[in-house]
């Protein structure tokens, strides 16, 4: 059994680095985004109120705070994010999606759909794409903050 999950994980990796490397040149060149800094602005767009505390968004994303610093910084600077305090808690720092982010997300996503379309059709049918999305959806069930 070991060698069967160190296969499948290598295989995920090598999945994820493949779509990456298929999706960041088209957002980048169109939206000027990349896959990651798009998956950071969707889970903001699928938030209540369109914002989430730091240490929350870094949950979701499965990254440290200091990464969702990084990552909020040149979106802050583009339009696409604030930053707002807690009235009541000082400690508390919210990301908050701005109307310029939630219309760069919902324009990023029909870009992202149409890649997802070509990255799959020509290996696999509908069913065993449902078939992928249910086991990862499995996988990371543990996860919060599915983004679809």
């Amino acid at each position: 059994m070991s060698d069967t999950s160190l296969a499948a994980i290598l295989r995920l990796l090598r999945a994820q680095s493949f779509v990456e490397a298929r999706i960041d040149p088209g957002l980048g060149a169109v939206h000027g985004l990349a896959l990651r800094e798009l998956m950071f602005l969707m889970q903001l767009d699928q938030a209540p109120a369109n914002r989430l505390r730091r240490v929350d968004l870094a949950g979701r994303l499965n990254v440290s705070q200091s990464t969702v610093t990084r990552l909020a910084l040149p979106l802050e600077k583009l339009g696409f994010v604030k930053r707002e305090a807690d009235p009541r808690d000082a400690r508390v720092g919210y990301v908050v999606l701005t109307k310029a982010g939630r219309q760069r997300v919902a324009d990023a996503r029909v870009t992202l759909d149409r890649q997802t379309e070509t990255i799959f059709r020509d290996r696999w049918t509908d069913k065993e794409i449902g078939t992928l999305a249910s086991l990862l959806g499995r996988f990371t069930a543990a996860l919060p903050g599915d983004v679809t």
